[in-house]
């Protein structure tokens, strides 16, 4: 233990210390080395257990009966009253599946699983794939752009906007209402004028006003797209899907689904560009992108950490931790781990096996997971298809969240060829 480094807690904590310099990456080979296990307080936050081995967060994801989800999965970002009680007639209640233990978790997980599974998505197909070509279009066959506004936001944005029944004149709505949601705390993406509780209530009625909207028309007119799942799903005994959960579960459809995309993608790119070599084998091998999207998830960890409440007393390498306390998995931390992947801090879309966690495991393994994939698998293979040369034109930023992180701009310089 005396070996290990000095550092502030804040490193881990504080969504401006990512908007800096993005994850501290330094810090946690530290801890996986001297201190898997480690108690980390602060003068401003609750203190937690920080979980940095691979094999821990595998272990303890296996648990749900140990390690519970319903406390939410966010602590470094503490929820506002402002969350819970914006309006308590409408959300005070509101929950998503991802604050659910089981076996009222696997309930509702069901009711939207069969829609994700691998072969039902491959209906996604052809849409994910002119997502992809429409918007390197744009770009034109020259010149420069923000990579992050103009493809990475965009590509994902425009796939789940078509699954969840939203139209393509209410999308920048959308994307601002995300971007605000998980990004409160970068100044950049603040409403002007409102403070973060403000904020959140006006989030949460400007979604709850769009997805009304959307579950009325598809009980009233259903086709066979998820929105309309939703909005008619039943549960086990027979019964309807209450209100709160159906507009909890289009919330989480969206937000997470969309954000944790388009920060793998950017993130992925700029990967890419630091590692050129990689971007040659790319162009020169399209076949590679499958196995370049789990690299790119392996290396940009979008969903930084989860936390998980105790049960019960637990003890794990040694560190008796008791019922009532907290921790906090990092899986970016976890995916650099030298005891799973050899020459981790090295990007190869090649690597194989890539036993990630960028989508977590166990009871809650991302349900988007399969369309996360797909979306960006076919933005990769549109992009080694049609480049023919890309560049940095600027340094690029970091959003200041440590929950879901990644890149807020990525100023890139490119030459493009025609669609074949």
């Amino acid at each position: 233990m005396s070996s290990l480094i000095d550092f502030d807690p804040d490193d881990l904590i504080t969504p401006s210390n990512y908007g800096l310099s993005g994850q501290p990456h330094e810090i946690w080979s530290q801890l996986r080395k001297h201190s898997p296990v480690h108690r980390i307080e602060s003068s401003s936050h609750p203190p937690f257990y920080a979980i940095t081995r691979h094999a821990d967060i595998m272990n303890i994801s296996n648990k749900p009966n140990v390690f519970s989800n319903g406390e939410g999965p966010m602590m470094l970002d503490k929820p506002t009253t402002a969350r819970r009680d914006a309006n308590p007639d409408e959300f005070g209640q509101m929950r998503t599946i991802i604050e659910m233990d089981p076996p009222e978790h696997r309930e509702f997980r069901k009711v939207a699983s069969g829609f994700f599974t691998p072969r039902s998505i491959h209906r996604l197909d052809e849409i994910v794939s002119e997502c992809a070509r429409a918007q390197v279009d744009k770009l034109g066959q020259e010149g420069e752009c923000d990579f992050v506004e103009q493809i990475a936001q965009r590509h994902p944005l425009r796939v789940l906007a078509t699954i969840l029944g939203i139209a393509p004149e209410e999308e920048d709505l959308l994307l601002e209402l995300t971007q605000q949601l998980f990004a409160g705390d970068d100044p950049d993406l603040q409403r002007e004028g409102e403070d973060r509780d403000e904020a959140t209530r006006s989030l949460l009625a400007d979604f709850g006003a769009l997805f009304t909207r959307i579950i009325e028309d598809r009980r009233a007119n259903p086709t066979d797209d998820l929105a309309s799942l939703l909005a008619n799903a039943k549960m086990a005994d027979g019964s309807a899907m209450g209100p709160i959960e159906t507009f909890g579960y289009y919330l989480i459809v969206f937000t997470a689904g969309h954000d944790t995309t388009r920060n793998a993608i950017s993130g992925g790119m700029q990967a890419l560009l630091e590692n050129p070599d990689q971007m040659r084998r790319l162009c020169a091998n399209p076949e590679l992108a499958k196995t370049t999207v789990e690299e790119v998830v392996r290396w940009t960890s979008p969903v930084n950490y989860m936390k998980r409440h105790l049960l019960e007393d637990f003890e794990l390498r040694g560190v008796k931790m008791k019922a009532g306390e907290e921790l906090v998995m990092y899986y970016a931390s976890a995916n650099r781990d030298d005891e799973v992947f050899d020459q981790p801090f090295q990007f190869n879309i090649e690597r194989h096996p890539n036993r990630h966690l960028g989508f977590g495991t166990g009871e809650h393994f991302c349900l988007g997971a399969h369309v996360a994939r797909l979306s960006a698998r076919a933005l990769f293979l549109e992009l080694a298809n049609r480049v023919e040369e890309i560049e940095p034109a600027a340094d690029p930023t970091y959003i200041s969240s440590s929950f879901v992180v990644g890149l807020k701009t990525l100023p890139v310089r490119y030459k493009i060829r025609p669609a074949a």
